[in-house]
């Protein structure tokens, strides 16, 4: 999986950890382990009765053996994202 990762550096991902937390930001570098460095990243909280809520965090390392999902997003589309109007519950955590 790791090698698969270089082509997400320097762009922005979205990341779904097995607790069900949704991280977005720019990917800066990766280890073996799949451990993750975000730049300008916040994360997501979403509510079924009011607007998704951006928490800022900066840089933020994830570690690997917590990240469920790896995705990149396109930047035009999210832009356009009105996420006060989104309402969704919260994922829940991942059950083995």
């Amino acid at each position: 999986m790791a090698s698969g990762l270089d082509s997400y550096v320097n762009h922005t991902v979205s990341i779904i950890t097995q607790d069900g937390r949704i991280f977005v930001g720019t990917l800066k570098g990766f280890d073996q382990t799949i451990n993750l460095i975000l730049d300008e990243s916040h994360e997501r909280v979403f509510s079924a009765t009011s607007g998704v809520e951006q928490v800022v965090l900066g840089l933020h390392i994830i570690r690997g053996d917590n990240v469920a999902l790896i995705g990149e997003i396109d930047d035009e589309a999210d832009a356009n994202l009105d996420l006060t109007s989104l309402r969704a519950e919260p994922l829940g955590a991942v059950i083995h």
